[in-house]
């Protein structure tokens, strides 16, 4: 796994909070619930959900050592009762032991779906509630069609062999039936158009370079990245509105039964 540049991500990621405070607001909370956090980050939003349980309990998890260490030093002062844990989400180690499990930008970054919907109604009470949001459908088509089309051209392809994508958009109708075989009821999945425009194009570089492609900048000497990332900011100004990210969200519910 290509690791996060964890305190940058802290800093530009705004549209990941906005889109994250929205699926918060999906999410029924009495207060006392015991609440899993599957893909924590930096911690912003747990701290969020943690307001949200003040007789209950948070637990955040990630697969990046660096998101969690960003994360413990965010959430010490602001929720220091929030747990923290390193684990693939895919194969989580709880059973039945949570009331809600929130999910803001990650499950496109899991390759199999199928196991993931199985591994959370297991870590579920029974009546537990799953609330999610991740990137699908034909999300980020422009940006990652140029990519592609970089990554042939002869003087990145070599940097490129066996090159395989590290993002999974599901569509709908996909994630309906496998959130169902997994044995979730109540299940509600949409997909809502969110493009996202940058001021300037230093910061739809920086975005790009720390979020969307930091796998594809893992591969690369230094001058070859800085050349790709200007060629794609370059593109992006020729596009309406210029410096947008064509995102796509799909929003997940469903229930384990009771």
């Amino acid at each position: 796994m290509t690791e996060w540049n964890a305190s940058r991500y802290h800093e530009i990621s705004a549209p990941q909070q906005a889109w994250g405070r929205k699926v918060l607001e999906r999410l029924p909370l009495h207060g006392s619930e015991i609440v899993l956090d599957i893909g924590c980050g930096s911690g912003r939003l747990t701290a969020e959900l943690a307001d949200r349980v003040p007789a209950g309990r948070v637990v955040g998890l990630d697969r990046s050592v660096a998101m969690l260490e960003k994360a413990a030093a965010w959430l010490r002062e602001r929720s220091p009762q929030t747990t923290l844990v390193l684990a693939d989400a895919s194969a989580l180690p709880f059973r039945r032991a949570f009331d809600a499990v929130f999910s803001g930008a990650t499950f496109h970054w899991i390759y199999d779906h199928a196991a993931l919907f199985r591994s959370i109604v297991m870590a579920l009470r029974p009546g537990g509630r799953l609330v999610a949001q991740c990137g699908g459908g034909a999300n980020l088509a422009v940006l990652y069609g140029r990519a592609a089309r970089l990554m042939r051209e002869p003087r990145f392809a070599r940097y490129f062999e066996e090159w395989s994508e590290p993002t999974h958009f599901a569509d709908v109708e996909t994630t309906r039936r496998r959130l169902t075989a997994a044995g979730f009821v109540d299940v509600e999945v949409s997909l809502e158009s969110a493009p996202t425009t940058f001021d300037a194009p230093d910061d739809f570089r920086d975005f790009i370079a720390n979020v969307c492609l930091r796998h594809q900048g893992s591969r690369l000497p230094r001058a070859e990245w800085q050349s790709f990332l200007r060629e794609l900011t370059v593109a992006a100004a020729g596009d309406t509105p210029p410096f947008t990210l064509d995102y796509w969200r799909l929003n997940l519910s469903a229930r384990r039964p009771s």
